[in-house]
């Protein structure tokens, strides 16, 4: 046997593999454990592809789920946006309808004003002995008009124009008789007669053209307008007429203005005359004018006279004035209420 070398001895470095061959620490490098009967390195692992594909099919999911909510939240907002206008469709509306109940509540106002107007004009001419004054059929029209017309504001401003014209027109003609009654324009007995038969609403015209009434007829009254009694201008100054003549003419005249003025009652009454309007004015005179008669006398001088006969022939009855009697009270302007 061989002696161990002593360190640092030259000889020993012969033969010795297991000194270091790089300078640096001299801690062994890691190596790596293999299982027992591993003949093979190991290959390097790769991560899953599935992991890859589970994550593509969440985001696609997610964005899926994303625009399912954007399209539920558009439509949620649509919905309320239209639910929004039709409640302001809804609310315009009902103003508009208010609007629409509150003109027409102002129109049916105003028209109620307007009658109440009308019916303080009529109440003064109840009781005039002329029924056609008022005429009623008109009056119970306007108010007819007015329901017809009660949701149409426009039709019933012309409603409310008609009642105003119609009473102004009336109040008119009021003021007119008043007036009339307080003068006497011809100063002629005829006059006189229809203002104090009349109160005015009567009046008289002489006519100066061709006789208005005839040839015989010393005076007359048209239906078209039954307030005026036509005179010929001849019977002025005529000699075979005196005032008083003239004053029972007038009361017959004034018959025929009832007959026109008041139709229904009229018809009536005419029967107890055979249907003869001029016997029945006839007859008037003679009830109302005391000492009335159908046959004159009218002095020229001492000696000579006229006969003058002012009527149509018939001297009336008892029962016949009796039925005068009874058809002058049942004339005149009566009260009456109208409703819509």
């Amino acid at each position: 046997m061989s002696p161990n070398p002593a360190p640092g001895d030259p000889s020993s470095a012969e033969g010795d593999t297991t000194a270091p061959t790089a300078l640096g620490s001299a801690e062994p490098a890691p190596t790596e454990t293999r299982a027992p009967g591993d003949d093979h390195a190991a290959a390097p692992r790769s991560r899953p592809r599935r992991s890859t594909v589970i994550l593509g099919s969440g985001l696609a999911l997610l964005v899926v789920a994303a625009s399912a909510g954007f399209f539920w939240l558009s439509a949620q907002l649509a919905a309320s946006q239209r639910q929004i206008l039709d409640q302001q469709q809804q609310i315009t509306d009902q103003q508009r309808e208010l609007e629409e109940q509150r003109a027409q509540l102002d129109r049916k106002e105003q028209f109620g004003a307007a009658m109440q107007e009308l019916y303080a004009t009529i109440d003064p001419l109840v009781g005039l002995p002329y029924a056609s004054l008022v005429p009623w059929s008109e009056v119970e029209g306007f108010a007819h008009s007015a329901w017809v017309h009660r949701e149409s504001v426009v039709t019933m401003e012309h409603d409310i124009t008609d009642v105003k014209m119609f009473t102004t027109k009336l109040a008119n003609r009021v003021e007119a008789a008043r007036s009339m009654a307080s003068t006497n324009a011809t100063g002629s007995p005829w006059e006189a007669a229809l203002d104090s038969l009349g109160h005015g609403w009567v009046t008289m015209t002489y006519d100066e053209s061709n006789r208005p009434c005839g040839l015989e007829a010393m005076a007359c009254v048209s239906s078209a307008d039954p307030f005026v009694v036509h005179v010929s201008s001849d019977t002025r100054d005529t000699s075979t007429l005196t005032d008083w003549m003239r004053t029972g003419v007038a009361y017959h005249e004034y018959s025929h203005v009832l007959q026109f003025t008041n139709p229904e009652a009229t018809v009536s009454a005419l029967t107890a005359f055979g249907g003869n309007a001029e016997t029945m004015a006839d007859c008037y005179a003679l009830t109302f004018l005391d000492g009335w008669t159908l046959d004159h006398v009218v002095p020229i001088d001492s000696s000579s006279y006229w006969e003058v006969s002012v009527g149509y022939g018939y001297t009336c009855d008892d029962a016949q004035r009796q039925v005068i009697r009874d058809w002058v009270g049942s004339l005149g302007v009566q009260k009456r209420t109208v409703s819509q």
